[in-house]
C-alpha cells in the first residue's frame, strides 16, 4: 500500500491548452509526480455541458492526453486516463446527487456565470457539474486537489457531500483538501490582464497556447497590454505587468524581486520581449514533443487503455462500499 497522498485533478478538451493551464495545473502536476499517488483525468464529460461536435471533441480529447504527455507527465508514476472510460465517474455522481440540496447548487458562482453564456442550452448538467466534480475526486480518495480560486466552491461543495456521505452510513470517504500552488495558479489574459487566461478568451492576442509557434508567442507579447507607469514593478495597480512578472518568475524559478532590478532603468519594450523569449524557451520542448506523440495514435491508445484500467480498480472498489452502505443489491 502506498504511503504518498492521493491527488486527483482533471482538465476539459475543451480547446488547446494555454499557458496559463500549464502554469496553473500541469507544470505543478509535473513537479509533483515523485511526491503524491496521481490520478489525472481528461474530463470529456463535463466537457458536454457545452454543445459539442464528436469528431472534434475525440480529437480535442486525444490532444490533451498528447500534451499531458509531452508536459513530462510520466504514465509510470502517475495514472493517466479519460474521464468517461471509467464509469464508475457518472454512477457516483447519481448517489451524490441523491444528497444535493438545490441551494447549494444555486449558489454555486461558475453556474450562474455559465448560464449567462448558455442561455440557448441551459441544461440539467450544467447545474448539476459540481456534483460530477465531485464524483471525480471523491472515487480515488483523494488527500489533496489543486484548486485555483475558481474551484475553491465546488471542493468545499465535495467536502460537505463527502461528510453528508459519512455521517449517513459510516466513514467512506477521505474529506479532501485545497492543494493551491504558492505561485502561478492564475495567470491573466495579455489583453485584459484583470481576467483570467481562458481557452474560450475572444482575443486570440491574449491567450498564449502551448502549441503556438515562438513566431507568435512573440507577436502576442509585443502587443500585450501594460500600462503609462514605465516602470516594471510587482503591484495590483499594475495588473499587466505583474500578470509579466509572474509568468516571467515561475517559468524561470527566479524570485520576482531580482527580475525587478533587472529592468531597473528599461522601458516595457525589453520587458515584454524578454518574457516571450522566456516563454518560448519553456514551450518549444513541450510543442515538439506533441508533435511526435499526436502522431502516434497507438501508444496514446496504450496509455489510456492502461490508465483507464488502473483507475477503473481503484474506483469501483470505491463504488462497491458506497453502493453497499446505500443499499443496493449487489450483481455477485
Amino acid at each position: 500500500m502506498s504511503e504518498k497522498k492521493i491527488m486527483v485533478s482533471g482538465i476539459k478538451p475543451s480547446g488547446k491548452i494555454t499557458l496559463g493551464n500549464y502554469i496553473g495545473a500541469l507544470k505543478n502536476w509535473v513537479d509533483n509526480q515523485d511526491e503524491f499517488e496521481n490520478y489525472y483525468f481528461i474530463a470529456d464529460l463535463h466537457s458536454v455541458t457545452v454543445r459539442q461536435e464528436p469528431a472534434k471533441l475525440r480529437k480535442q480529447t486525444l490532444d490533451s492526453l498528447a500534451l499531458y504527455l509531452a508536459c513530462g507527465l510520466d504514465p509510470e508514476k502517475n495514472i493517466i486516463f479519460i474521464q468517461s472510460h471509467v464509469t464508475a465517474h457518472p454512477e457516483l455522481s447519481w448517489v451524490l446527487s441523491n444528497m444535493t440540496y438545490m441551494g447549494e447548487l444555486n449558489r454555486m458562482t461558475q453556474f450562474k456565470d455559465k448560464s449567462k453564456k448558455n442561455e440557448e442550452n441551459l441544461n440539467a448538467g450544467l447545474f448539476t457539474y459540481p456534483v460530477l466534480m465531485a464524483a471525480d475526486i471523491l472515487l480515488y480518495q483523494a488527500d489533496y486537489v489543486p484548486v485555483g480560486e475558481d474551484q475553491k466552491q465546488h471542493l468545499e461543495l465535495t467536502r460537505d457531500l463527502a461528510s453528508r456521505f459519512n455521517n449517513r452510513y459510516s466513514d467512506t470517504f477521505k474529506v479532501p483538501e485545497p492543494y493551491i500552488p504558492k505561485a502561478g495558479a492564475r495567470i491573466m489574459s495579455l489583453q485584459e490582464p484583470t481576467s483570467k487566461m481562458g481557452k474560450s478568451d475572444d482575443n486570440e492576442n491574449g491567450v498564449i497556447y502551448i502549441t503556438d509557434t515562438p513566431e507568435e508567442i512573440r507577436r502576442k507579447f509585443k502587443r500585450a497590454v501594460t500600462d503609462s507607469v514605465g516602470i516594471v514593478q510587482y503591484n495590483d495597480e499594475q495588473p499587466g505587468i505583474k500578470n509579466l512578472l509572474t509568468i516571467y518568475s515561475v517559468l524561470t524559478k527566479r524570485p520576482i524581486e531580482d527580475i525587478v532590478k533587472d529592468y531597473e532603468g528599461k522601458g516595457y519594450g525589453d520587458f515584454k520581449t524578454d518574457v516571450g523569449e522566456v516563454v518560448i524557451e519553456a514551450l518549444n520542448p513541450i510543442r515538439e514533443k506533441y508533435e511526435a506523440l499526436i502522431s502516434d495514435k497507438k501508444y496514446l491508445q496504450s496509455i489510456y487503455q492502461s490508465g483507464a484500467e488502473k483507475a477503473e480498480k481503484i474506483a469501483r472498489k470505491t463504488l462497491r462500499k458506497v453502493y453497499k452502505k446505500s443499499g443496493f443489491v449487489p450483481r455477485f
